[in-house]
């Protein structure tokens, strides 16, 4: 294996090769800033550029524009509120605070620092772990993968901040948005209302970017504010973080970048569920949860640290299994297709200068997106110095040509523009919006897995803790349960007025007299 490597690496530091993966990253770093644009449609788009490369130069270069839209899609978000990808959604709950408080090269600078450790930790956990971590992917089936799900969606209710019951409302409001179009199993169309648009559902990026991107835009033109982060001068000096701030990401960072290895390997997950996780166990574990969405660092180290190492270890079941872990991973390996290679059990023994020579180069690509973003922070700071009314035409342009360029339908630009004004509503009374993103991404996997778990166990529910893996995923579900119902009744409770003694009473009385 050790051999294979080092093959790897001397066909990864290649002139060709290095060109490539420079132009890679670099083309994904600019898309990802771009709001709903996405890594998917610049691959598309260059994917005929490769048709006379080398197989293992052409995948290189398209790797590259995935993990480096993934590092520029925080960009917008942590600046504008606009994620340029869903992943970057989580990103804009601490990020977007930060530049408001003037510490937006801070936040670019972790976010960059970050996403390069999680990366290069994934990569390493690739080079010596991939055949285990195929074979434990194999051993999940779709009652786990259920079961993991709905973990999730129990850790979504910790996202967002202020009530966890509003939290829990707006996790079940996008299991009924993930409804909307045509059941796989039975052909039927769900809550469409005679709009053939929506036979598909409803698009991701179309919720995304009005909740966050077009209700941040609404929402400073109702407050008719001319506030402007304080951006100065940026120097290197005033982007590192203090003693205590790098104290305070590095755990969060590690544990991020673990739950994006395992999360990531597993087929069928992909970096959304890592990076929703990965914040809410750093928000359940923290002493101060208060301080989250309000610009906390490790709000932003954890899930980004969790994507980029979601991103690299995601290509562990498509490269070894054949199994893509969500729509840019089967287009990539359809595109392997296409150069005449198959991904499978067999490719790591009968293509390893190709393999090796892909996980090699996704540590130069780090390395290279390190290189290239830190320089260009002082570049998108400055972006903060745009007048509004210049600003939020060209971040609608955007978002309209971002939401239109998935499906070519005016009827999308609409839509954002309705999730916007839902947005913009849900803001103003305080309903977060991140709980309602991942239920919506989670609800039809759900419903997708349990409904194959009851076919393979001829509608037995005992297939949910008929295995090891199942029990104790059960025994986490239980005890997070138990919590959230023991944090919402404590809440009550101290917000009910019998458990207020009666100076507080009389207090509460004359104050509202």
């Amino acid at each position: 294996m050790y051999a294979d490597i080092l093959i790897g690496f001397e066909r990864a530091l290649s002139f060709d090769a290095l060109l490539f993966c420079f132009i890679g990253v670099t083309i994904g770093t600019f898309v990802g800033v771009l709001p709903g644009v996405g890594a998917l449609a610049a691959v598309s788009l260059c994917l005929p550029m490769t048709y006379y490369l080398d197989p293992t130069v052409a995948m290189i270069m398209l790797a590259g524009i995935f993990y480096g839209a993934q590092y520029g899609s925080s960009t917008a978000s942590i600046l504008l509120n606009v994620p340029g990808t869903v992943t970057a959604a989580v990103t804009a709950l601490d990020g977007y605070p930060m530049t408001q408080q003037g510490r937006a090269g801070l936040a670019l600078f972790v976010t960059t620092i970050c996403s390069f450790v999680g990366g290069s930790i994934a990569i390493i956990l690739m080079m010596g772990f991939t055949p285990l971590i195929a074979r434990a992917a194999l051993s999940f089936s779709s009652a786990e993968y259920f079961l993991i799900m709905a973990f999730g969606l129990f850790l979504a209710s910790t996202i967002g901040s202020g009530s966890q019951l509003k939290s829990l409302a707006m996790v079940a409001l996008g299991l009924t948005l993930g409804l909307v179009g045509t059941d796989l199993n039975s052909g039927v169309s769900r809550f469409t209302f005679g709009q053939v648009e929506l036979y598909d559902g409803i698009s991701l990026v179309t919720i995304a970017m009005g909740l966050f991107g077009v209700a941040e835009i609404l929402n400073s033109i109702v407050d008719d504010t001319s506030r402007k982060p304080a951006t100065g001068k940026i120097t290197f000096k005033s982007m590192l973080p203090s003693k205590a701030e790098w104290k305070v990401i590095v755990k969060p960072t590690l544990r991020g970048t673990a739950i994006g290895a395992v999360i990531g390997a597993l087929p069928g997950s992909g970096a959304t569920i890592a990076t929703f996780i990965a914040y809410a166990v750093e928000k359940r574990q923290s002493k101060t949860p208060e301080r989250f969405g309000k610009g906390a660092l490790e709000g932003i180290a954890a899930p980004e640290a969790a994507n980029n190492s979601a991103v690299q270890s995601a290509f562990v079941p498509t490269l070894s299994l054949g199994i893509p872990g969500d729509a840019l991973m089967a287009f990539l390996l359809g595109a392997m297709m296409i150069h005449g290679v198959v991904p499978g059990p067999r490719f790591l023994i009968d293509q390893p200068q190709m393999f090796w020579g892909l996980v090699a180069s996704f540590w130069i690509g780090n390395v290279l997106l390190l290189i290239l973003n830190i320089p260009l922070i002082g570049v998108w700071v400055r972006m903060l110095s745009i007048p509004y009314n210049i600003l939020f035409p060209a971040m609608l342009f955007f978002i309209c040509i971002g939401v239109y360029s998935i499906e070519y339908q005016v009827f999308d630009i609409a839509l954002v523009m309705i999730f916007g004004i839902v947005g913009l509503v849900m803001n103003r009374l305080a309903y977060p919006a991140a709980p309602l993103l991942l239920g919506f991404i989670l609800g039809p996997m759900m419903e997708e897995h349990f409904k194959r778990a009851l076919l393979m166990s001829r509608g037995s529910f005992s297939i949910f803790w008929e295995r090891p893996i199942s029990v104790v995923l059960l025994a986490l579900l239980a005890g997070l349960l138990l919590l959230s119902a023991r944090a919402i009744w404590k809440s009550q409770r101290a917000a009910s007025p019998s458990s207020l003694s009666e100076p507080q009473m009389q207090s509460q009385t004359k104050d509202t007299q």
